[in-house]
């Protein structure tokens, strides 16, 4: 539960653009993993996400850590590869 609330709290357009460029997702590729409409992904990003509902933000938060994405917050938010994952480990810090 507390995991949910945090994302839910934590996530932003430039979470879901940085996470979908280490992974080289495009928004299609989001939308079939997450299981959420390519035109809600495309709104999400484009500066709507403050009105995304919970159940939206759970189910691409979770198709981007399934995928190896964790997100951080080490003074600064961001998003990276988990290592693990089978690449080199990358980060990207996100400016809001």
């Amino acid at each position: 539960m507390w995991r949910l609330f945090l994302t839910f709290l934590h996530l932003t357009a430039a979470h879901m653009k940085a996470a979908r460029a280490l992974l080289d997702w495009n928004q299609d590729r989001l939308a079939t993993e997450s299981g959420v409409a390519t035109s809600t992904i495309r709104r999400l990003e484009n500066g709507g996400i403050s009105k995304a509902s919970i159940e939206n933000i759970e189910k691409i938060a979770s198709a981007l850590e399934r995928a190896g994405i964790e997100f951080f917050n080490s003074g600064r938010p961001g998003v990276r590869l988990h290592p693990d994952h089978g690449q080199a480990p990358a980060e990207t810090e996100v400016d809001e």
